[in-house]
């Protein structure tokens, strides 16, 4: 990989991630999941997104590579109801790195994540993404996803209000 790109002699893998994968996923998601891309984002980028869904489903938990650098992530975990017989996954995080989206990078990860899931017994696979990510929905889509459903998110922002919830003047 030369000036970021992949050229066509190289390969990429998908792999479980390590720990030694923590600081460059990290990074990389710093870079992907800011305040720019999803302003009223209700899940925040930090470190604590990594290792508890390792912790929770490390196998779940995937990178791809090129020349030993991570271009992308894909975090997931599966969820069970106790009043329910249907075991779910969730994808959670999914990123490519700038400029290597639409090389396949992004639908190696899922079908693997997908595959991976498929093995655990998970007979439905969600995720959610901001309404307006118009490329994030068209992936989605793409991969079989529908039922689309909008939510309703509200923010309160406390720096501009008094401790009684009254707007500072």
């Amino acid at each position: 990989m030369i000036d970021g790109k992949i050229h066509k002699e190289e390969v990429f893998i998908v792999r479980e991630m390590t720990i030694d994968d923590f600081p460059e996923v990290f990074h990389l998601g710093e870079q992907l999941f800011t305040s720019d891309y999803s302003p009223s984002m209700y899940r925040t980028w930090d470190e604590y997104e990594i290792t508890t869904l390792f912790n929770s489903d490390s196998e779940l938990c995937l990178v791809a590579e090129v020349e030993e650098a991570i271009i992308g992530f894909a975090l997931g975990t599966t969820v069970e109801k106790s009043n329910s017989s249907w075991k779910y996954g969730y994808l959670v995080w999914i990123g490519v790195r700038k400029g290597l989206q639409q090389k396949g990078v992004g639908d190696r990860l899922f079908n693997e994540i997908r595959k991976r899931m498929v093995d655990q017994g998970v007979r439905m696979i969600i995720i959610d993404t901001d309404a307006e990510n118009e490329a994030g929905i068209r992936f989605f889509k793409k991969h079989g996803f529908n039922n689309i459903q909008q939510h309703v998110y509200m923010t309160l922002n406390l720096a501009r209000t008094s401790s009684r919830g009254r707007r500072k003047k």
